[in-house]
């Protein structure tokens, strides 16, 4: 038999680490001041692609980030 949840509840869901938001805050600033750069040396335009860095940078200082979910195809 399956679980039962209380009825009109969502399931919890956890909070980012400190280190992660501490991570994304920051460049996410760097984003809003138009100082972001790329891997490639260019400025970052697309808030999209300035969450990517984010995260990236968050997990590879060691942030325990969910891993990438796969884009779909359109």
């Amino acid at each position: 038999m399956a679980k039962r949840r209380a009825k009109g509840r969502a399931p919890k869901k956890g909070r980012a680490p400190k280190k992660g938001r501490a991570k994304v805050r920051k460049v996410m600033r760097e984003y809003k001041r138009r100082t972001l750069r790329s891997g490639s040396g260019g400025k970052v335009r697309r808030r999209k692609q300035a969450v990517a860095i984010a995260l990236s940078e968050a997990r590879r200082s060691g942030a325990r980030i969910p891993k990438r979910r796969r884009s779909r195809a359109r």
